[in-house]
C-alpha cells in the first residue's frame, strides 16, 4: 500500500476518512491466519514484502498474493513450484513465472528500471540462483545485465567482458565450485561485490560450503558474502546499492 497516496486522496477528497481508516486497519500487518502480512514493510524499508514459497501449500501463496495484489501491491515469490504457480494464476491471471530461477512476480504498478546491476556466473549451471537474483533486482528497480558462463577455467572469457562489467554500480558473482569467481571480480573492478555461492560442484564441494568460503577468505576488498544459493538476498543487497550510487549521481547533478 502506498501511503502517502492514500493520504493524498484523503487530502483532495476522493476517499473518505472512514475509507482511509478502513484501508489502515491492518496496518502494520494483516492476520490471515496462517501468515501475518506486512503490509507497511515499503514504508520502512522501501522494499515490499517477498513471499519465499518454499514450505507453503499451493492454496496458502495464491491467498498471500492475492491479498496484496488486492491492497495494491506489487508481488514477488521466490522458490516457487509450477504447481504454486498454475494455483496462483487461478487468482491473478497476469502473474509472470520463470521457470529456471522459480519467481512468480506480479506487477500492478510499473517499476522504472535505473542504474545497473551486472550478474556474472561462473558457469551455466549457476544460472538458476542467477536468475533469481536478477529477477529480484529488476523487480525492485534496477536495470540489470547477465554475463554468464564467464568462470576461471577460461579466464579470458571474463577479461573478453571487463568493460562491460566496470561499467555497473554493483556485481553479483554467482559461482559454485571452489567459488573463486568474485574474488578475481574483486580485484579488477571498482564497484562492490556481492558474491553468491552455489551448491554446484562434487563431493568436496559439500553442497556450497567450499565455495562459501572461499568468497569468505577472499583477500581480495569489497565483496560481501550471501548464503549458500540465496540469489534473492543478493538480488535485494544489489539493488540497495544501485539505489544509493543513483542517489548519489543524481545529486552531484
Amino acid at each position: 500500500m502506498d501511503i502517502s497516496a492514500l493520504l493524498q486522496q484523503v487530502k483532495d477528497g476522493s476517499l473518505s476518512i472512514r475509507e482511509a481508516e478502513e484501508a489502515l486497519k491492518n496496518l502494520p500487518y494483516e492476520d490471515m491466519g496462517f501468515a501475518k502480512l506486512d503490509h507497511h514493510r515499503s514504508l520502512r524499508s522501501g522494499f515490499g514484502e517477498v513471499i519465499y514459497c518454499a514450505g507453503k501449500t499451493c492454496d496458502q501463496v495464491s491467498a498471500i498474493m492475492e491479498r496484496f495484489a488486492q491492497r495494491g501491491s506489487n508481488v514477488l515469490g521466490t522458490r516457487a513450484t509450477p504447481q504454486q504457480y498454475e494455483a496462483a494464476k487461478q487468482v491473478l491471471p497476469e502473474i509472470q513465472y520463470d521457470e529456471i530461477s522459480g519467481v512468480l512476480s506480479y506487477t500492478l504498478v510499473p517499476v522504472e528500471q535505473t542504474g545497473l546491476v551486472t550478474v556474472c556466473t561462473g558457469g551455466t549451471s549457476d544460472m538458476a540462483v542467477a536468475e533469481e537474483a536478477a529477477k529480484t533486482a529488476e523487480f525492485f528497480g534496477a536495470r540489470v545485465e547477465r554475463i554468464y558462463d564467464v568462470g576461471v577455467a577460461g579466464i579470458h572469457r571474463l577479461f573478453a567482458r571487463l568493460e562491460d562489467i566496470r561499467r555497473a554500480n554493483c556485481v553479483i558473482a554467482v559461482a559454485g565450485m571452489e567459488g573463486a569467481l568474485a574474488g578475481v571480480l574483486a580485484g579488477l573492478i571498482q564497484s562492490p561485490v556481492v558474491a553468491v555461492p552455489t551448491s554446484i560442484g562434487y563431493g568436496a564441494n559439500f553442497g556450497g560450503l567450499s565455495a562459501l568460503l572461499t568468497m569468505l577468505n577472499s583477500c581480495a576488498e569489497g565483496i560481501g558474502v550471501v548464503n549458500i544459493d540465496n540469489g534473492f538476498g543478493a538480488g535485494y543487497l544489489a539493488t540497495q546499492i544501485n539505489r544509493m550510487a543513483e542517489r548519489g549521481h543524481s545529486t552531484q547533478t
